[in-house]
């Protein structure tokens, strides 16, 4: 099962993290420290996994990472996980938010945070592999994307029939308007204009 993903960069500022066990705030950042401390100090030509540190787990969990220009993406897991296996979803996942930012870099998972999460609950939920498939995690995150733009044309109604009623070219505002036997009469709409 997996622990934790982290994903910070060359100087271990966290650009990213999702815990699957809860841990208090300030141990989730004692446990970026001693993963970056672990992880950042090894060659980039030995084993990508190792040991996880003291305040993950121990020798009964493993840190799994892989290290992209200027960021690492680890996943802490326990003993019943593959290490190629995850260091496969690592790829994909890299992969994915390539895929969905057309060149992912660092400034995408500061300011798309919302839509990392979305790629990775498609991939991973509560510690347990959901999706390899980089095409599939690719298409749900299209089809949410279309919803958005759909729901954005509703909320944005408003602001259109204000915009409408501003660009209107009346010679005088009408006063009354009447309707068969139903008269309305029209506020002083002057400040609109």
């Amino acid at each position: 099962m997996i622990k934790a993903i982290l994903v910070f960069n060359n100087h271990g500022k966290p650009r990213f993290m999702r815990f699957y066990q809860h841990f208090p705030e300030d141990m989730q950042q004692q446990i970026v420290r001693e993963t970056f401390h672990l992880v950042s100090k090894r060659d980039d030509n030995v084993c990508n996994f190792l040991e996880g540190g003291s305040l993950i787990g121990g020798s009964d969990y493993k840190l799994i990472y892989r290290h992209y220009a200027t960021l690492y993406f680890v996943f802490c897991v326990d003993s019943s996980e593959s290490e190629l296996g995850i260091l496969d979803l690592i790829q994909v996942f890299v992969e994915t938010l390539d895929k969905c930012f057309e060149n992912v870099c660092e400034l995408d998972l500061i300011f798309n945070v919302d839509k990392v999460h979305y790629i990775l609950h498609e991939m991973v939920m509560g510690g347990m592999v959901l999706e390899t498939n980089m095409n599939e995690v690719v298409a749900q995150v299209e089809a949410q994307n279309k919803l958005e733009k759909s729901e954005t044309g509703f909320s944005a109604a408003p602001a259109r029939a204000v915009s409408a009623v501003k660009s209107m070219n009346l010679p005088e505002l009408p006063r009354n308007i009447n309707i068969g036997d139903i008269n309305i009469k029209v506020p002083n709409l002057s400040h609109l204009v």
